[in-house]
């Protein structure tokens, strides 16, 4: 049974299994934190609603059994108790199948919220997580030696989201073809972090020398994953450091971190750590169940794989309902000009001219010009991601937006407590409107003259000045913390 386990991958096993508990850890407490504001019993978009027009097949998860907010919070802390009990290193104590059935049961809880999280779940890291963490339920513990076939579509996983990637760039914006890209998207992002400007200000030169070699590390390097060590090794270490700068220059949630956790899995460490302790196959029902989810992944791998060398390219999408083997990519197209909805708030019965509107202020996305953007990822703002996305779109394609506004005028706690500025702490206002501002990062003379990292320009009125009574009741439910 040597053919079975590799003595080279054990260390890159633990890694990525201690990796991947530290993601699942963040994912399932950013579902503590949000979850109930945005898809709860009374949430933007009830989980509730979604359930009674979707069937099953097409979004398997436990909350078909049973949906409530409480029910929501066992679950997600049920995730948060066990990714922490296997960041701990829980899984090398206990027998094989013990191990294999709390990852089992991570992965099953998170398909279970992504599957019903709609709009606010829509991301290719969530899909990443789901697949990456059925494969870790087949990695075996300490009790066994690495599966070197499931190792391998560790591989293949990770050639896919890097692969994948370049291709809908090099097929989509020409900006990424004449290496101009960057000039644009350390500004235009969806949420910059505390370093983006600085990248943003870099002379240009560097921005295309940025985007060659990001053309290199996701289209010529991912084939290095499939060479002998220790050219595998040197590839995996090209891509964890391209990620490092990734995640420098930007804040894309856990994205970054898996490429990284990936790329750690096909480092061969025994130079640096000795050899690892010697262990066997495993039991013979290991052995076959691991064969068999192997041929399994390999097969619905065909799908993905044609679409890679598809002129109609898809990205981030699933092509069967348990995530298992799906397709990623980002950013085929650069925003070039930055937009931002600002949404501001009155106590004032009628407003008009001379009203005084005060600015409500969100925990990532950029309001406040002098504000240096936070660095959060891997944890995961998803309303102000959305946000994001709406500043681009006709109001009428995010109709979640209008919800927003009458949360606020009811002074719905949960919806609060995803901002990181009330305005209005003692009582609601009387009306609430959304401005669109054009957003640019400030030059050095501009920050030493204002202060500011930010200039904006009004564009236009997002939506007029609203109140609680113009608001159909969906929209303006109140609920009590």
């Amino acid at each position: 049974m040597d053919w079975f386990t590799a003595q080279d991958q054990w260390w890159g096993r633990m890694v990525f299994q201690r990796g991947l508990a530290a993601i699942y850890l963040v994912a399932f407490l950013v579902a503590v934190n949000q979850f109930r504001a945005l898809l709860g019993d009374h949430g933007l978009t009830p989980v509730p609603r979604f359930l009674a027009r979707i069937p099953w097949r097409q979004a398997p998860s436990v909350f078909y059994l049973h949906y409530s907010d409480r029910f929501l919070a066992v679950v997600a802390w049920t995730g948060v108790a066990v990714s922490a009990a296997l960041l701990a290193g829980a899984g090398d104590h206990v027998p094989l199948w013990l191990a294999m059935a709390l990852w089992l049961l991570l992965w099953a809880l998170y398909l279970s919220i992504v599957n019903v999280g709609q709009l606010w779940y829509a991301f290719g890291w969530e899909s990443l997580l789901v697949e990456a963490g059925f494969l870790a339920v087949f990695l075996g513990n300490a009790s066994v030696g690495a599966p070197v076939a499931v190792m391998w579509l560790l591989r293949w996983l990770l050639f896919r989201l890097e692969f994948g990637a370049g291709l809908i760039k090099m097929r989509g914006d020409r900006c990424w073809r004449d290496l101009t890209c960057l000039y644009y998207h350390h500004q235009t992002q969806p949420m910059p972090g505390p370093l983006s400007r600085l990248f943003h200000l870099l002379p240009r030169p560097l921005h295309r020398a940025e985007v060659l070699a990001n053309h290199f590390t996701q289209l010529v390097v991912p084939f290095g994953l499939f060479l002998p060590q220790p050219v595998a090794s040197v590839a995996a270490t090209i891509i964890l450091v391209t990620q490092l700068w990734l995640v420098a220059s930007g804040n894309f949630s856990w994205l970054n971190w898996m490429a990284i956790i990936l790329a750690a899995s096909v480092i061969d460490y025994s130079p640096l750590l000795g050899a690892a302790p010697a262990a066997g196959p495993g039991p013979v029902w290991f052995v076959a169940l691991v064969a068999a989810v192997v041929v399994l992944v390999l097969v619905l791998s065909y799908r993905p794989a044609r679409n890679l060398f598809s002129r109609h390219q898809l990205m981030n999408t699933s092509f069967d309902s348990l995530r298992l083997v799906n397709t990623y990519g980002a950013f085929g197209s650069v925003t070039k000009v930055r937009h931002e909805i600002v949404i501001e708030g009155t106590r004032d019965r009628l407003p008009g001219p001379d009203t005084v509107w005060q600015e409500y202020g969100f925990k990532g996305k950029p309001g406040d010009p002098r504000r240096l953007p936070p660095q959060v990822a891997p944890y995961h703002l998803r309303l102000d991601w959305l946000m994001w996305f709406a500043a681009m779109s006709p109001l009428h394609a995010h109709p979640w937006l209008l919800t927003l506004l009458g949360r606020l005028l009811a002074d719905d706690r949960p919806v609060l407590r995803l901002l990181r500025h009330n305005p209005f702490p003692d009582a609601p206002p009387t009306y609430v409107r959304a401005l669109l501002y054009r957003y640019r990062f400030t030059d050095r003379a501009e920050r030493r003259a204002t202060g500011d990292r930010w200039h904006r320009t009004l564009v236009d009125e997002f939506v007029p000045p609203v109140a609680l009574e113009h608001m159909p009741a969906e929209r303006r439910r109140h609920r009590p913390g």
